[in-house]
């Protein structure tokens, strides 16, 4: 069995998103020049921190024993996260809810028993 075909189209697809990416660059006019490493530079960014998104949403939708990730899990692997949510802190996830939280003064006194 040849295994040569897969990585040939994960190089096909990733040279498209390159291509893509650099064609956003030019059209949005960020600047005049733009060097040829750019759009794949941007590119190994943005795929970097989708991967850590999405282990962090998975190993949250396991917590949570479901096998599907939902706007939830990615909130609460973002919030979890110190450098994620520094990163994305004015972003709203659409039904992400927030994270759970209790003022400690509204929790209930502990009794000592004697």
């Amino acid at each position: 069995m040849g295994g040569g075909g897969d990585r040939k189209e994960v190089m096909k697809d990733y040279n498209s998103l390159v291509g893509r990416i650099g064609r956003y660059l030019r059209q949005g006019k960020y600047a005049t020049r733009m060097g040829a490493g750019a759009p794949v530079y941007l590119a190994a960014v943005l795929e970097y921190l989708c991967a850590e998104i999405l282990e962090l949403a998975g190993n949250a939708a396991r917590d949570n024993k479901k096998a599907r990730i939902v706007p939830r899990h990615i909130t609460l692997a973002v919030k979890n996260d110190e450098e994620l949510n520094k990163l994305l802190g004015g972003v709203t996830i659409a039904s992400g809810g927030v994270l759970p939280n209790i003022h400690a003064v509204l929790l209930p006194k502990k009794s000592v028993k004697k």
